[in-house]
């Protein structure tokens, strides 16, 4: 088994507050140490007021392309549906470019609803938003090989979510990183049907870095059960680092 040490990401939600608090809380996060920075891809706030200040996905990772130096950036996850997979490889491949080889392409089927009526997107069904998750990912795959010039690096994806028929089976054939949103005793569960799954499909699972969400009262067992990667969460209109600071110091001693 290969083993990680941990790492902690922030996912700085883009609602509620203005882009020059956005700026400033990720380079403050940067300059704590946070080792992955985050956003999300949605048009409006998932939280408080549904018609608050939101900003978009992809073009806020290309700023922070620019704003930050060291931190890896993605989203949390960037939804198929909203992007032809060939545009979508082309946009990750130039951030990967302009942030010197340091985004991840998070990446998912979609579910908040009001992102596709409001914007014209056809909703569906989740089954069928799957289906066309593993339609994309081949063709996101193939077009990095066609673009000139190729991204500087390998682009990690990251694939979020927990169906245990269609999403672990697209994460075995696909992820380097899997999210899970699960509790620790679901996670559990989900990581056997994971290794089934990369059986199948003749993937080492140890290749596949676990993804949690960071909670104090579960990071203990969710690291014994493999998880290297915890997230962090805030949000507007005052975004707050203090539990952030407190999983930074977690790490530091147990990677020490």
């Amino acid at each position: 088994m290969i083993d990680r040490p941990i790492r902690i990401g922030l996912q700085l939600q883009p609602q509620h507050m203005d882009y020059a608090t956005i700026r400033r809380t990720a380079s403050e996060a940067e300059a704590l140490g946070v080792d992955v920075l985050f956003n999300w891809d949605h048009f409006y706030p998932l939280s408080g007021e549904p018609d608050g200040l939101h900003f978009e996905c992809w073009t806020m990772l290309a700023a922070w392309a620019e704003s930050t130096s060291r931190v890896e950036i993605g989203a949390l996850v960037a939804c198929n549906s909203y992007r032809n997979p060939e545009l979508l490889a082309d946009m990750a491949r130039t951030v990967d470019h302009i942030s010197s080889g340091r985004l991840i392409l998070g990446i998912g089927s979609g579910w908040f609803e009001r992102d596709y009526t409001e914007y014209g997107y056809e909703f569906g069904t989740a089954g069928g938003r799957l289906d066309d998750l593993a339609t994309a990912l081949p063709r996101i795959e193939s077009r990095w090989e066609k673009l000139n010039p190729k991204p500087t690096r390998d682009i990690p994806v990251l694939i979020g979510g927990g169906g245990e028929k269609k999403t672990l089976r697209l994460t075995a054939k696909h992820a380097n990183i899997w999210h899970s949103f699960s509790d620790p005793e679901t996670l559990e569960r989900k990581l056997g049907i994971l290794r089934d799954h990369c059986a199948d499909v003749g993937r080492d699972p140890s290749e596949i870095e676990i993804s949690v969400m960071g909670k104090t009262e579960d990071r203990d067992k969710m690291y014994e059960l493999g998880a290297r990667l915890f997230t962090i969460h805030t949000g507007g209109p005052k975004p707050d680092l203090t539990e952030l600071r407190e999983f930074l110091a977690w790490r530091d001693k147990l990677n020490a």
